[in-house]
């Protein structure tokens, strides 16, 4: 038997049970909503933080897996996704905003990422760049364009530490902290989330194709303090509208694909 076609371990799938198309949340919770935009969909099993939900799009086998918080247990669930035949991968999730011009609700269709965490590190020297594959991010774009949503292409950050980045002036190292967010921001940077850099990287050394679009929180705008700011807030940052993005592009992206076949 080989790892091609055994039960992979922690996501507890073989060959068969996946699309080559693969979206990737990291909230177990949030499958059921994305898989409801598939034609068909099926649960497939829940292991650990792996959930997983198979169905159709335009006829194409496609899936989606959640990965959990942060980069370790995403590049498990990425190393046994392409070992039993996915290729193509999107990253839907919420990250915080960077640019001051980016509202609450806003979708970041992320062409790149810094990697501001230590588990690519064991696959690649930090000076190899975590890029999305072109054709990936021109379909999501293609997704955006076409619903009609508000949105913003550039570079994540992904890091390791959620309140590293929420509250950095109660870390011991907030100076650090406090620096290298000005560095990103003024180089460009549009969110900050926790797994895009190794979906990429991976990505990369097994030639596989990926992407990410994110929700993006303003951290420019006042905090909501009424109920009707409290009201507005919810309605705009709205999950389904990254996820309704990265559904629109797939259907790009498979339409693209077929046309080369």
């Amino acid at each position: 038997m080989t790892r091609e076609t055994e039960l992979q371990h922690h996501i507890q799938m073989k060959v068969g049970d996946v699309g080559r198309y693969v979206l990737l949340p990291g909230d177990p919770g949030r499958c059921e909503k994305i898989a409801a935009y598939f034609d068909d969909p099926k649960h497939i099993i829940q292991n650990r933080e792996y959930n997983t939900y198979t169905g159709t799009l335009l006829g194409e086998k496609v899936s989606v897996v959640s990965t959990g918080i942060g980069c370790p247990s995403t590049a498990i669930a990425v190393e046994e996704l392409i070992a039993i035949g996915a290729d193509t991968f999107i990253r839907i999730g919420t990250s915080g905003g960077i640019q001051p011009e980016i509202r609450t609700g806003d979708v970041a269709v992320v062409n790149s990422a810094i990697r501001d965490e230590g588990t690519t590190l064991h696959y690649m020297p930090i000076e190899f760049p975590a890029i999305a594959d072109l054709d990936v991010v021109l379909a999501m774009r293609e997704g955006a364009k076409k619903l009609g949503i508000p949105y913003h292409v550039g570079p994540t950050q992904s890091k390791d530490s959620f309140f590293g980045e929420i509250e950095p002036d109660r870390m011991p190292v907030d100076s650090r902290l406090n620096q290298r967010w000005k560095a990103w921001t003024a180089g460009g940077t549009i969110c900050s989330e926790m797994e895009a850099s190794t979906i990429f990287v991976l990505s990369s050394i097994h030639r596989k194709r990926a992407g990410g679009v994110m929700l993006m929180a303003s951290i420019s705008e006042k905090p909501p303090e009424t109920p009707e700011e409290f009201a507005d807030f919810k309605s705009r940052f709205d999950i389904s509208r990254p996820i309704q993005v990265a559904i629109e592009g797939l259907k790009t992206l498979i339409q693209q694909d077929i046309q080369n076949c």
